[in-house]
This record gives structure tokens, C-alpha cells and sequence, in this order.
């Protein structure tokens, strides 16, 4: 009977070790069944402790039933406490841990045990309950799930923006230092175009010197500066003397009105541009005269494409 017993609780899904505590603690199926119930939230190893004794042997003279006769002997017991009858000690103990109730008398009254379709129907009352709790855990493992795939993407989502907002910077940077490298190769290129100038102009006077002198005549003299006019309109400022761009960028939610340093790339721009709007900017269309700049021009200077000291863009 036992091995059917405990057949029928592996059946039900209990591991083996936990059916045997149940079947030794409760003497048989629906002690068992009622102790599975009461435990069914414990792990192993505190089921395993031996239990503490809960029969309270000091009845309460007031509510406890009459004294067994020479002769007579116990069927049951009584909870003292709220009247329950119970079959066997077990159950007395499971009553107790259960309500904390610990007066208990022996009864002469013998209680009938489970028929088979009270048992059926208290295993399967335990059966669903049991799937409930499974139920229950499957579905706070789904919220766990959810819950840890929403704090991977928005890591993830994070971890993007700070390489993005990086790999912008590192382009900005690129884009300084090449500004800066083509200026160097500007720069001495203008100087040694200067130094080969002064060089050739001072063989020129040392020829003609030593010509004049072979030939009796005087050195011719050094050439003098161009004089500056007084009459006549003043020259407007030139380009190259401003230090600033004013730029009209027409974008579809709007016109917007900036101004960057003449060495600011159209790299720096688009940049600007993202930041402020969130603009992903492809090109620039100027339309007098008609111009389109592309991601080939994002590296050049305003001042470099002519659009010093103002000009009107249309953002694409």
C-alpha cells in the first residue's frame, strides 16, 4: 500500500524524496496529501529537520471529551482548541503546525477513512494546486525575463549612444587635425613661394648692379612701394580678413541662422546641426551660385569653399 502510495504522489509530480518524508510523517495517502499541502512551500533540508512535538499533554479540563474507560480505546484525536477530529498523531501535528493549536484529547469516536473518490478528488484539488504555483512561477519567470531583456537593451542602447557620441568626437578631431595639416602645407608652401620670389628678385638687382658698373652707369634704384590711393572708392573688406561666417541653413523644419569661425569645416557644421535639431545632414545645396557639397567637401574650411564672410544653404 505504501508503494502504491507512493506511486500516486510521484505521479503527481513530487520528487520521491519528498512523497517518502510525507508518507513517514503522515502514516498514509491523505496524511500525506494533507502534510504535502501544508510543506509545499518548504525546501528539502527544512523539511528533513525532524519535527518539533506539538500534542500539548496538559489539556484544558474545560473543553477536553470524557476520559477514556478501563477497557475503551482511542480512535481519534480532538483539537481542544477549535474541535477539529483528527485520525492519527500525525495529523494532530500537522493541525498543530498549521494553527499553532496544542491542547489535544483522545476520542473514542472512530473517523472513516477517504473513500476512493474522496482520495481521487483530494489529489486532484492537490494536482491543480500545484499547477497553479507552477503556473504562477512560469508566468513571474516571463516578468523576470522581460523585465532583464528591458535593462540589456536600454544598456545596449546606452552603450551605442556613448560610441556614437565617440566615434563623432574622434571625426571631429580627424577633421581639425586635417584642417590644420592642409593650413601647415598652405602655410610653408606660400613661404617658399615667397623665399623663391625674394631670391630671384635679388639676383635681378645684383645683375643689373654689376651691369651698371661694367658699363659706367649708375646702380638702377631699389623699386619702391606702389603708392596708396587717395581718391577714387574704397575697396571693400576682403574675404580673407574675415574671422567669421554667418550661414542661413534652410532645414525642412525650419530656417536657422549660425555663425562659425572661417577655418570651421562642413563636417563641424553637420555636427552642429545633429546636435541641436537631429538633423542627419547628407549635403548642402547653395543656389548662387548653383553648388552641391557632399561628404567629399565635409572636410574643407567655409573659407575654403567660398562661403565667407555670408552664405545660404539648403540643408538635404
Amino acid at each position: 500500500m505504501v508503494s502504491s502510495d507512493l506511486d500516486a504522489l510521484i505521479e503527481m509530480g513530487f520528487d520521491k524524496e519528498r512523497a517518502e518524508i510525507a508518507l513517514k510523517r503522515s502514516g498514509g495517502l491523505q496524511g500525506a496529501i494533507d502534510w504535502l499541502d501544508q510543506y509545499q512551500n518548504q525546501s528539502l533540508d527544512d523539511i528533513r529537520a525532524p519535527p518539533a512535538t506539538s500534542i500539548n499533554d496538559d489539556d484544558d479540563a474545560n473543553t477536553e471529551p470524557p476520559a477514556l474507560q478501563p477497557g475503551e480505546e482511542a480512535q481519534s484525536l480532538v483539537c481542544n482548541e477549535c474541535g477539529k477530529k483528527l485520525r492519527s498523531r500525525a495529523q494532530a501535528e500537522i493541525h498543530a503546525s498549521k494553527t499553532q493549536h496544542l491542547g489535544f484529547a483522545e476520542s473514542l469516536e472512530e473517523i472513516a477513512p477517504l473513500t476512493e473518490e474522496e482520495k481521487k478528488a483530494r489529489l486532484e484539488d492537490l494536482r491543480r494546486k500545484l499547477a497553479e504555483k507552477r503556473a504562477g512561477m512560469s508566468e513571474q519567470d516571463k516578468i523576470d525575463k522581460k523585465r532583464n531583456e528591458e535593462i540589456r537593451r536600454k544598456s545596449t542602447k546606452e552603450t551605442q549612444n556613448i560610441k556614437e557620441d565617440l566615434q563623432k568626437k574622434e571625426q571631429l578631431k580627424e577633421a581639425a587635425a586635417k584642417r590644420k595639416e592642409k593650413q601647415d602645407e598652405l602655410a610653408a608652401k606660400e613661404k617658399i613661394k615667397a623665399k623663391i620670389a625674394a631670391d630671384r628678385e635679388e639676383r635681378r638687382l645684383k645683375a643689373e648692379k654689376e651691369k651698371a658698373e661694367r658699363g659706367g652707369r649708375a646702380p638702377p634704384p631699389a623699386p619702391s612701394a606702389a603708392p596708396i590711393p587717395t581718391t577714387g572708392p574704397v575697396a571693400s573688406k576682403p574675404a580673407s580678413a574675415y574671422t567669421e561666417a554667418r550661414l542661413r541653413l534652410q532645414t525642412s523644419s525650419g530656417n536657422v541662422q549660425k555663425s562659425f569661425p572661417v577655418n570651421t569645416t562642413l563636417f563641424e557644421v553637420a555636427a552642429a546641426l545633429n546636435i541641436d535639431s537631429g538633423l542627419e545632414v547628407q549635403s548642402f545645396t547653395q543656389n548662387f551660385p548653383k553648388k552641391v557639397f557632399d561628404h567629399v567637401d565635409f572636410g574643407a574650411t567655409l573659407k575654403e569653399l567660398g562661403l565667407v564672410p555670408s552664405a545660404s544653404l539648403i540643408v538635404r
